[in-house]
């Protein structure tokens, strides 16, 4: 087997993602609005064909491409398998709220695949450049799908926002880089930069220095307080078809994106960033749950809620002994990959009954929308319910196993009172995930949308098997844990 095709072979997912992408760009032009149902099927059908092309990766032995630039490991193949699923959920969950809206558009397919193949790029680097072009790549899509509803002034205004100190992150970030690239005598693959690292030979001033911008940049793609001014105003501003977009996938992809840089390239300098992360975690818990238990608006709710669950990740980060020897326990880092799938799996289903409850001319964006919901649709009261419990992190949910095993992790590593505090603030969280499934079925008030029509059939099993597995995965969740171990052997 010849070089180039050792490289295709790797990459194959993401190529035919790149193809796919294409294809939808070509044959969207040829399509009148009343046939816009072929852009929303191509590009189903593709995405369901890339699941498959990454499921047969399974099993093969960790493949570098592109001259050690690009990965095909266990926890890329994971991650990838993870995010196309999630973004064919999603689509299924916003084609009618996205037909109302006249959003249903070609552009927002072929912004939503930009976005999925940066994202695919981010969990497969091991290289600097690559990590920052994938970054970018999402970046730029997601600010042109928030500015999608052209004539919304808050849509604008949270794209321009989210541009502008994305940007001022993005800049950090790369600053940061520049300086580990400095430092380590010249080096941008994460396993020379480890190596360099490991061997002494760097100049730790520079290191120290790299290493605060790319925490920030990092910070800044989680939403961790003090570099969460965006979260709120892009997830009330966004259309929740995009908001539900930004509010889920992403999250996978910055946590993988995260253990390159900070595991895979710096975890000799554990001790270092660890202890900015324990300052930028407990200060997201804090902010996000008082700030949460405050707003009236759902979506604006989720949003400082998503902020507590990133300082929940973070703290899994630093659940753990990496000493960049290979030696140690990273049950942190497969903690932090389990939360980030619960997370994401969560946010589809609150966002997708949303999706549901936002009928024509009329978005489900207050908590006082969900009032009587019991009534009118007691099954999407019971999924909403399932998601908001497992926000919670009540047993026997998966949320709960997800608090659980950062917990464990944190103790694991003499860490007592991070656990305590982590735990306090959880309880506190419960609060306002409670205020919501207590307007649903004790709440009345006269309309909450257009809940019997508004998903369709296909996207109603969906969403329901989707809420479901939230429970099946809490009752027995050491396979996906054990899962998660096993990709980073």
């Amino acid at each position: 087997m010849d070089f180039a095709q050792m490289n295709l072979i790797a990459a194959l997912p993401e190529i035919f993602l790149l193809c796919l992408l294409g294809v939808v760009l070509i044959v969207d032009l040829f399509l009148d609005d009343s046939r816009r149902y072929m852009t929303h099927a191509l590009t189903q059908l593709g995405l369901l064909v890339a699941v498959g092309l990454q499921i047969h990766a399974y099993g093969m032995p960790n493949e570098e491409a592109f001259g050690g630039m690009f990965i095909n490991d266990g926890i890329a193949q994971f991650a990838k398998t993870v995010m196309y699923i999630a973004v064919f959920l999603l689509l299924a969950y916003s084609r009618r709220y996205l037909q109302d809206n006249k959003l249903y558009k070609g552009e927002y397919y072929t912004l939503t695949l930009f976005a999925l193949l940066g994202m695919c790029v981010m969990v497969s680097s091991q290289n600097f450049i690559l990590l920052y072009i994938g970054l970018e790549l999402l970046s730029l899509s997601l600010y042109a799908l928030i500015a999608m509803r052209a004539n919304d002034t808050f849509a604008s205004e949270a794209a321009l926002k989210y541009f502008v100190l994305g940007s001022l992150a993005s800049g950090m970030l790369l600053y940061g880089m520049s300086m580990v690239y400095g430092g380590t005598g010249g080096h941008l693959d994460l396993n020379a930069v480890l190596a360099a690292l490991y061997s002494q030979e760097a100049n730790g001033v520079l290191i120290k220095l790299g290493l605060v911008f790319m925490v920030v940049g990092i910070a800044f793609k989680f939403g961790a307080v003090p570099f969460h001014m965006w979260v709120p105003d892009v997830y009330q501003g966004s259309p929740t078809a995009v908001t539900a977009f930004v509010a889920s996938v992403p999250k996978i992809a910055a946590t993988v994106f995260a253990f390159r840089i900070l595991i895979a390239g710096m975890g000799v300098s554990f001790a270092d960033w660890s202890a900015m992360l324990t300052i930028l975690a407990v200060a997201s818990l804090v902010v996000g749950n008082l700030a949460a238990i405050m707003q009236t608006n759902i979506k604006r709710m989720l949003a400082y809620s998503t902020i507590s669950h990133m300082g929940f990740v973070l703290l899994a980060f630093v659940g753990n002994s990496f000493s960049g020897t290979g030696q140690g326990s990273l049950s942190g880092v497969s903690a932090a990959f389990f939360y980030a799938l619960t997370y994401a799996i969560m946010s589809l289903v609150a966002f997708g009954i949303l999706l549901a409850l936002s009928a024509k001319g009329k978005e489900c964006e207050n908590i006082s929308d969900l009032a009587g919901l019991n009534r009118k649709h007691p099954w999407y009261a019971f999924l909403m319910l399932l998601a908001m419990f497992s926000m919670a992190g009540i047993p026997p949910l998966m949320g709960f196993a997800a608090k659980f095993y950062v917990v464990v992790a944190l103790l694991e590593q003499g860490f007592v009172p991070l656990a305590v505090f982590a735990m306090i603030m959880s309880l506190i969280g419960a609060f306002y995930y409670l205020r919501v499934v207590k307007t649903m079925y004790f709440d009345e008030l006269p309309d909450t949308g257009g809940a019997n029509e508004n998903l369709g059939f296909a996207a109603y099993a969906l969403l329901s098997i989707n809420a479901l597995i939230l429970l099946a995965l809490g009752i027995a969740p050491a396979f996906v844990m054990d899962l998660c171990n096993t990709i980073l052997r």
